[in-house]
């Protein structure tokens, strides 16, 4: 397939929320109940945003969130299944880390349930030693009472 047609592009102002949610829907498995609203603040946080466009198709897209210095992550990663093997993944990922937000960062992650491979083509490695969770339900306890505080200042 010829895909010198292909855009890649980081203004966010050009992302169709719903053709977005289409294409999580479509490619992948961690990220079909997304809503609209809670896509629209992730993306309003993240810098950059990257998407990969076949005409008007949506057909990739990744984002990262970092601080510039010493810490950035990677999310969201995902190339729609009819375009998938020829590159466009690799390709995506790699302009994400060229980004002025992420290039000179000191340490870059980036989260794959199955994916492992791909990413250590792209030069990422495994790290047992950073495998902590919160799965943050509601904000209770000491930790509500912390951010009541916060507020009130």
């Amino acid at each position: 397939m010829d895909h010198r047609h292909i855009r890649f592009s980081d203004r966010q102002e050009e992302i169709d929320l719903e053709k977005l949610q289409a294409l999580f829907r479509l490619g992948t498995f961690w990220a079909k109940e997304r809503t609209l609203a809670g896509m629209a603040i992730a993306i309003s946080n993240s810098k950059p945003v990257v998407t990969v466009w076949d005409g008007d198709r949506l057909i990739g897209h990744a984002r990262a969130i970092s601080d510039g210095v010493y810490r950035a992550t990677i999310w969201d990663v995902v190339i729609d299944p009819d375009y998938r093997g020829a590159g466009l993944g690799r390709k995506l990922v790699q302009t994400v880390l060229a980004h002025p937000n992420v290039c000179d960062v000191e340490r870059i992650y980036l989260m794959t349930t199955h994916q492992q491979k791909f990413y250590e083509q792209i030069g990422f490695e495994q790290n047992s030693s950073s495998t902590l969770i919160l799965l943050n339900g509601d904000c209770s306890g000491d930790r509500q009472l912390i951010a009541s505080e916060l507020t009130a200042c």
